[in-house]
């Protein structure tokens, strides 16, 4: 027998056994019960085919660009209160579109692998197994045999919605048949999804970067002529990337968007709300967030801006032309006459052409001179350069390096930094020379064949001194990758764990599950992914190994707490919580904080916490998600829990803030 066949023969008899008719348990407006009991029978159909393909090691990819329809129609059905005749056209498209791909590869056949022009496709996310989709525009010019450019086109703001899948993939979505025509450009354009509305900010980042490596896996890209752009909400992505990964693209193209939080929030716009005065930690961790701060790396990454005349956001792009004015820069920013928040086609005509000259003479990834600014070591490399340790996060950094004639490293006296390191393609001679601050430091020779050597400078006793090679390097303390706040641990792969045992506090206890069960929610309709949640019994060494590990609960409910407690700068009993030199009755307040785990290096451990903004901030503007508890924080809890997720929790914020470069609590700070 034909082992193709076998996917069928077993589809044939699960639906016989098993798929009887589902009624609906609640109507949704516009969608007829006749409807919406043929589109879940057609949602179990598709899922069946999934994992019958997935059983068969089909490639993710390819299973992605199939489940993309299902996951779409699944939250149109959950989160769109009303549907209207073009969202029930879209939802039924979606049911078609995904039999077709699903028979399609049943068939071991790929015709969307090969099309040009426009069409949609998917990738499994590293973040938490959720499938997310992409738009293509495939040139018709496209050779798979040569190199292309990729240009990243980010999305303007759309406020989230059950159909926001669905009605994003429509825009790309042709069917996989060839295309009556392909644009005549020499580029393919990327359009991530990133999660809908965040700015491309956390998970929204990480499915950039994301996306960017899926189409780099089927197609022939050129890494180094890969262009970031995008309108309104897409510049500001563009500014909030570009600026700090300013070695991951050749050009910006930015389109009328905004680069700072404060500002921008008092646009005159009656929708808009004002960012006044801030705690001390969120205010500090604006310049997490804030591109106009990055300012400076245009220096590095060339950026050509546009902007509308009359647009009501046009205070935004004076704002970084100042900032990079105050870094000895000029900012390029093509002004369309008499416009308003809309692109110009002339003047996108003219950004596209200055971007094709820096295309044309692609990544440099040796250049002599590098000036890097950043906030944090979340946004820690530029080129050749690493930063590793600082004095202080939130507060400005700067590191600069020069390549004198000789091959020797000149750096300038590093600005808020204790730790960095020089990469490849740099001292890589038998004899490497590196001078800092003025003075030399003393690097090991060189034996011919010794592989890549990426020395760690570090400032002991005020000196500068080499320490280590950066595979081998200890590096305490806060470094990148491992550096918060709370928010931070939701950008990589997470894993939620419950506790199975018994609760120190009832109050304490109800409050986690309830957050718990909250952060799931926000999750799912904001993030549109599923959360990943074990019983903590379940946890296994790869589970540690491979996530960040959030924990809810107490020592008492939660073993791993219990396990991670000893590591961590608190104390906790069924007493008393201490935090720093403050204490707090254990029966109605939590610690919240975010630590690196001691099971696993480079993984995250968090206590009590999903994102520490909630859905009042996810469903209102893009801006206000920004963190609002730091690294750590105490909260009072008890009360009343509600039973819908969305209804707000009785919790208090007492006390929060940053823990210190070394993971410590301040002592004495407030």
């Amino acid at each position: 027998m034909n082992a193709t066949r076998i996917p069928t023969l077993l589809l044939l008899v699960w639906l016989v056994l098993f798929a009887a008719p589902c009624r609906a348990a609640e109507p949704i407006a516009g969608l007829s019960e006749e409807d919406y009991n043929q589109i879940k029978n057609d949602l179990l159909r598709l899922e069946l085919r999934q994992i019958i393909l997935a059983q068969g090691k089909t490639n993710p990819d390819y299973l992605a660009d199939a489940a993309i329809f299902r996951k779409g129609i699944e939250w149109a059905l959950k989160y769109e209160p009303k549907l209207v005749p073009a969202d029930v056209a879209l939802i039924k498209k979606a049911v078609n579109r995904g039999n077709q791909r699903l028979e399609a590869l049943d068939g071991n056949k790929l015709p969307w692998q090969i099309k040009k022009g426009r069409l949609v496709r998917g990738f499994v996310s590293a973040v938490d197994g959720s499938t997310q989709p992409y738009g293509l525009i495939v040139p018709a010019s496209y050779d798979p045999a040569k190199p292309i450019r990729l240009d990243v086109v980010l999305h303007g703001s759309s406020r989230p919605s059950g159909m926001s899948e669905l009605r994003f993939m429509n825009r790309f979505d042709e069917g996989d048949e060839a295309p009556k025509s392909a644009p005549e450009q020499n580029f393919i354009e990327l359009h991530p999804l990133g999660r809908v509305e965040n700015c491309y900010r956390w998970a929204g980042e990480t499915d950039v970067f994301e996306a960017i490596e899926a189409v780099c896996r089927n197609y022939k890209i050129d890494r180094d002529r890969i262009v970031l752009r995008g309108m309104s909400m897409g510049a500001s992505g563009t500014w909030h990337l570009g600026l700090k990964h300013p070695d991951r693209f050749v050009a910006l193209g930015p389109y009328c968007g905004y680069v700072d939080t404060r500002e921008f929030s008092k646009t005159p716009l009656g929708n808009f709300v004002k960012v006044g005065d801030l705690p001390p930690h969120q205010d500090k961790a604006l310049h997490m967030l804030d591109s106009i701060d990055y300012a400076a790396n245009a220096g590095v990454v060339p950026a050509i801006a546009c902007m509308g005349e009359k647009d009501v956001f046009f205070q935004a792009h004076v704002l970084m032309g100042k900032a990079m004015e105050k870094e000895g820069l000029k900012m390029v920013n093509l002004i369309s006459p008499g416009t308003g928040h809309t692109i110009d086609p002339v003047t996108h005509k003219e950004q596209m052409k200055r971007i094709g000259e820096y295309v044309a003479k692609g990544l440099d990834h040796a250049p002599k001179h590098l000036r890097f600014v950043t906030w944090t070591l979340k946004y820690s490399r530029c080129h050749w350069l690493q930063v590793l340790g600082l004095e202080e996060h939130y507060a400005r950094e700067e590191l600069e390096a020069s390549v004198t004639d000789d091959g020797t490293i000149e750096v300038k006296e590093p600005k808020n930094i204790t730790r960095f390191a020089i990469l490849p393609p740099m001292l890589q001679g038998a004899k490497p020379r590196l001078r800092v601050g003025g003075r030399e430091v003393t690097l090991p020779a060189r034996d011919k064949g010794e592989g890549e050597f990426k020395p760690v400078i570090e400032r002991r006793d005020g000196n500068w001194v080499y320490v280590d090679g950066l595979d081998i390097a200890k590096l305490p303390g806060k470094r990148p990758g491992v550096q918060g706040p709370i928010d931070d641990a939701f950008a990589t792969p997470f894993l939620c764990v419950r506790g199975t045992g018994k609760a120190w506090n009832r109050d304490v206890q109800g409050w986690s599950d309830a957050s718990l069960k909250r952060f799931a929610y926000e999750w799912h309709r904001y993030f549109r992914g599923e959360l990943s949640i074990k019983d903590d019994v379940d946890v296994t060494e790869a589970d540690i190994r491979r996530c960040n590990l959030i924990l809810f609960g107490d020592p008492g409910s939660n073993s791993l707490i219990a396990k991670v407690l000893p590591d961590l700068p608190i104390e906790w009993t069924q007493e008393h919580v201490v935090i720093g030199t403050d204490s707090y009755a254990a029966d109605k307040h939590v610690p919240v904080l975010i630590q690196p785990n001691k099971l696993a290096p480079g993984r995250y451990v968090v206590l009590n916490s999903g994102h520490t903004f909630r859905e009042k901030e996810l469903n209102l503007l893009n801006y206000l998600l920004f963190p609002r508890l730091g690294d750590w924080a105490v909260l009072k809890v008890g009360g009343k829990v509600p039973n819908n997720p969305s209804e707000a929790l009785e919790e208090e914020v007492l006390r929060a803030g940053f823990f210190d470069e070394q993971w410590r609590v301040p002592m004495g700070k407030k």
